[in-house]
């Protein structure tokens, strides 16, 4: 009843050219309604439908892997390439980009330590790789940009969302992550073995495939949608149909399956063990491609259907192919039980049910179409006298294994359902369960346990043993629904938390005069506004100083220091001779001495140590203490003592004074070379501090940016561009205060300045979107008029 909703898809061709296993296919861009494919062959070869029959061209082969191609994607067309790229990742760790009518790679991007096995594209040039090395990388034309790492096993699925900067990646870990502007915002856990395809099916939800034999629909808040059950052993691909919510998927139970309304409302069997990979045409057809190298394209177009001729030749192979039961594609096979060939004769209850007869002593497999109101051999069953699923190994049910998947007919007219069995379990509760969950009528408690008992010949490994009297209790066993058990939390989001930035909210900030910048010099007359913002050539410094009140904090402390960190009176005189140094009140050079007492008073514990930093605050923008702290030889201990104080557990007071510090290495030469040495993780470390919902804190955030992106500007070095571009998106989201905001846009201006490539790294993850409510701030008016400047960029 099904497959009469929308048609039925039958062989449109089969296309031979590939030398082994077909591994990925992607629908082309050109010329229209074609598509590539990638093999084991080490080729990828572009196919373009033929006008006169209902078969595909190759039209070219590209070369440019030393070894297996496992995945291919489109980069859309661009000026510069108006037909777009193909983009192909091997198990030589490379992504060769080719153009659509050169065999050889126009470069080749290296990086990957690992298999490249999945390639998504986004907008503005911007490609998505996952590899086995557990890494994802984005990169931008020749360039890698950004390394996602966070995932403990291989990545085999990654997907950019339509939404910019927002990426999916699967893996091998069970669990999709989701990354917004290379940061891992959330975490989705269900699957319960190696996830291996996604595909979108909107900004807001997506689809995955597993290893675990199922496919599952999640909104991008977390929350799994629905699960689909239907293949009964690994599913490796998954593809939309265009404009709607069906779908389509292969694996390794020979299949293809097609999903319309939620339904597996057509299942097409295939000669091959390994179905690896599927893509659906803007027309509706479906390539699929597979272990034995051939791809065949399938089609609900009577037009475009194969001959009949090219059907029964399909079919003759089809009925040859031999199928080994260890895999459990076919469940329990016991050949001695097994009915002859006029089993036949009664007519099948669903598409793409299965039924096993024996004929002269060997199994063989039919499958039923509802179209065609007939049994189609799908191969014969090998190895099969006898075998009971003590000898082949597990059966898959939802994704588990069991010892065994029995089918119970509870009347002759209903459904069946399935009950999974393994000799480990009580009969009598796996009885109850069963019935629970399909609402099933409790009198067939004895009928069933006594089923399970007879037919699995008192395989049990349980004596009934106090812990399974009641066969009514069954504490610890599973509940259909419950594996997230999220029900024992309020409602409170996990990943957000209440304290989170509310769109919208940000105008109540806008109160008094903010008191760190008194900027009343920067309003702009009502002529024309020049860009005096950036792109900004110095470093921004934190020089506000009041040297009597933290030589008063730093005796007050002192005085409850313990002997070990106690300083003397000589100590604190040296201290106080090295703030008027640094804070160009006397004209003395900073001694040796001074900065060995500095050092031991900023090693003081936590809790009392913030006058300290501050003087070390002060102190590090002389010549003579930055390089002293930021030379080759101390620079090490210096740079691990402030990254110990970002820590956003510890004090605020602590956290805000180490970020001003850095800001204030900027200074000098030796100071900008250590920053931009420990870039990465400085600023890793630098934009935990953003929780705290500190507006001084965020404030010296931005700053720590700013200097950042002056130096990248000179230097152009657009893997820190990323990063940087990185930390200003996600600190965007959480900033309210428009000191901060207006000095994180002056780093984006000045990071993009001059740079194409910066331009486009900026919208791909969604900038221009996220900054465009500053465009109408009214004060202070260096808001709007910076923002309006980097508009104008992007």
């Amino acid at each position: 009843a099904m497959a009469g909703e929308g048609g039925v898809y039958r062989l449109r061709c089969s296309l031979v050219g590939h030398g082994q296993d077909v591994r990925g296919l992607t629908r082309g861009l050109f010329p229209q309604g074609a598509f590539v494919s990638v093999s084991r062959d080490r080729t990828a070869r572009l196919w373009a439908p033929d006008g006169l029959n209902r078969g595909f061209t190759e039209m070219h082969c590209m070369s440019g892997h030393s070894n297996f191609v496992s995945c291919v994607c489109i980069i859309p067309p661009s000026d510069l390439y108006p037909r777009g790229l193909i983009a192909t990742g091997g198990n030589d760790h490379n992504i060769c980009i080719f153009t659509v009518d050169n065999p050889a790679p126009l470069y080749i991007l290296k990086g990957h330590k690992n298999t490249v096995c999945s390639l998504s594209s986004g907008k503005f040039g911007t490609l998505l790789s996952g590899s086995w090395d557990t890494t994802a990388k984005v990169w931008l034309n020749d360039r890698c940009m950004m390394t996602l790492q966070g995932h403990t096993a291989a990545i085999w699925a990654v997907k950019i969302l339509p939404e910019q900067g927002l990426m999916l990646t699967g893996s091998a870990d069970k669990t999709i992550k989701l990354w917004k502007a290379g940061r891992c915002e959330r975490t989705f856990t269900g699957h319960e073995d190696c996830v291996r395809g996604l595909a979108i099916l909107s900004e807001m939800e997506f689809l995955s495939c597993a290893n675990d034999a199922s496919v599952r629909r999640w909104h991008i808040s977390g929350k799994c949608l629905q699960v689909y059950y239907g293949h009964t052993n690994y599913i490796y691909s998954i593809s939309v149909f265009p404009q709607c919510k069906d779908f389509v998927t292969t694996g390794e139970d020979r299949s293809l399956r097609i999903w319309k309304q939620g339904e597996c409302a057509q299942t097409i069997r295939l000669p091959a063990q390994s179905v690896w990979c599927c893509c659906v045409l803007d027309n509706g057809d479906i390539v699929v491609g597979a272990s034995d190298g051939i791809i065949r394209v399938f089609t609900e177009s009577l037009e475009r259907t194969a001959s009949a001729e090219e059907i029964q030749a399909f079919e003759n192979e089809l009925s040859q192919a031999s199928i080994d039961p260890k895999t459990g594609d076919l469940g329990d096979i016991n050949a001695d039980d097994l009915p002859g060939r006029e089993h036949l004769k009664d007519p099948g209850t669903r598409d793409g049910q299965t039924r096993l007869i024996k004929d002269n002593g060997k199994v063989e497999a039919y499958q039923w179409s509802v179209s065609e109101g007939r049994w189609i051999k799908i191969g014969d069953v090998v190895g099969s006298s006898g075998a009971t699923q003590q000898t082949s190994g597990k059966v898959l049910f939802e994704g588990k294994e069991y010892d065994y998947v029995f089918t119970i007919d509870v009347n002759e007219s209903g459904p069946s359902f399935k009950l999974p069995y393994n000799i480990t379990d009580d009969p009598w509760l796996t009885a109850y369960n069963f019935l629970q969950k399909n609402d099933l009528n409790p009198m067939f408690l004895d009928q069933v346990a006594k089923f399970i008992m007879d037919n699995t010949k008192g395989q049990t490994l349980l004596s009934t043993s106090a812990q399974f009297s009641d066969p009514f209790t069954g504490a610890g066993r599973y509940v259909p629904g419950s594996s997230s058990g999220s029900s024992t939390t309020p409602a409170a989001d996990p990943f957000t938390g209440a304290g989170r930035y509310v769109p919208g909210s940000a105008s109540n900030a806008v109160g008094g005069v903010d008191p760190y910048t008194g900027m009343g010099a920067y309003q702009s007359a009502a002529a024309k506004v020049e860009n005096i913002y950036f792109p900004k050539k110095d470093a921004v410094t934190f020089d506000q100083a009041n040297p009597t009140q933290i030589l008063g904090k730093l005796k007050e402390l002192n005085g409850s220091a313990t002997e070990e960190h106690k300083l003397t009176e000589d100590d604190l005189i040296i201290l106080e001779k090295l703030l008027s140094a640094t804070c160009n009140t006397s004209a003395e050079t900073p001694t040796a001495q001074q900065l060995q007492t500095l050092w031991r008073a900023v090693n003081w514990p936590e809790d009392i140590v913030f006058p300290a930093l501050d003087i070390l605050r002060l102190s590090v923008r002389h010549p003579t203490v930055n390089e002293n702290f930021c030379s080759e030889k101390d620079h090490v201990q210096f740079i691990v003592l402030l990254l110990k104080f970002l820590n956003p557990k510890g004090k605020q007071a602590n956290q805000l004074l180490a970020l001003r510090a850095l800001c204030n290495c900027f200074v000098s030469q030796a100071g900008q070379k250590l920053m931009m040495e420990q870039r990465d993780e400085i600023m890793t470390q630098a934009i935990e501090t953003k929780s705290g919902n500190n507006k001084n804190i965020h404030i010296a955030l931005a700053t720590l940016t700013l200097n950042y992106a002056v130096c990248l500007h000179k230097v152009n070095n657009i893997e820190g561009k990323a990063q940087c571009l990185s930390v200003i998106s996600t600190v965007m989201e959480v900033v309210q205060d428009l000191e901060a905001i207006f000095r994180l846009l002056v780093a984006l201006g000045t990071l993009i300045s001059d740079d194409t490539n910066a331009v486009q790294l900026a919208k791909s993850l969604g900038v221009d979107s996220q900054i465009k409510k500053y465009a109408s701030v009214s004060e202070p008016a260096k808001v709007k008029e910076c923002c309006t400047f980097v508009l104008n960029l992007l």
